[in-house]
């Protein structure tokens, strides 16, 4: 951790940018870091719970970090590492995960409504239902993903990789599938309805 970065103004957010910062485990739980510019801050395992970092530049190191009731709304997390990293119970309106690495991370019953997540690494993540209708997830990596019970109704799934991919009694209804990979995805009970597999 950073010894000269004053972890309290951090919290109380009266430091605006924090632009390679080393904050790694930091507790910064309930943390006031709206529209804080993160970019390439190294916050591996930081506890976030609960953090307003609303409009925040968070393209950054988050692998392992908790943040659990964040408000993320309009986060920016575009090719941010977020391997691990746990966002239940989190708001991320308008938020931009969009090439990120989300691999093992937990976005279990969220509402990522038209959520940028194109071209993102989300092998192993586990998105149980979460709704994600009409959310960006061309040429995302989803293989072995938990998206079972999710609703993905008029997501944009094209390009996609869905290899093992548990997706029983997840909602399909009008997604689009344009060059998806479905090898060994589990469809049991999948609404599939004005969706083509092939």
């Amino acid at each position: 951790m950073n010894p000269d970065i004053d972890i309290d103004k951090v919290r109380r957010g009266q430091l605006r940018d924090l632009i390679q910062a080393h904050l790694p485990g930091v507790d910064l739980s309930g943390a006031n870091l709206a529209d804080v510019d993160l970019s390439q801050a190294n916050l591996t395992g930081a506890n976030l719970q609960g953090a307003n970092l609303q409009g925040a530049n968070l393209r950054a190191n988050l692998r392992g970090a908790d943040l659990t009731g964040a408000s993320l709304i309009g986060a920016d997390f575009r090719n941010a590492d977020l391997r691990g990293a746990i966002l239940l119970d989190a708001t991320v309106e308008e938020a931009s995960f969009a090439g990120a690495f989300l691999a093992g991370a937990i976005f279990s019953n969220l509402d990522l409504s038209g959520i940028n997540f194109q071209g993102a690494d989300l092998r192993g993540a586990s998105f149980v239902k979460s709704i994600l209708q009409q959310a960006d997830l061309r040429n995302t990596n989803l293989s072995g993903t938990d998206l079972s019970q999710a609703d993905l109704e008029e997501a944009n799934l094209s390009g996609a990789i869905l290899r093992g991919t548990n997706l029983e009694r997840a909602n399909l209804l009008c997604a689009i599938v344009e060059n998806t990979q479905w090898i060994g995805a589990v469809l049991d009970e999948a609404c599939l309805e004005g969706t083509p597999l092939i």
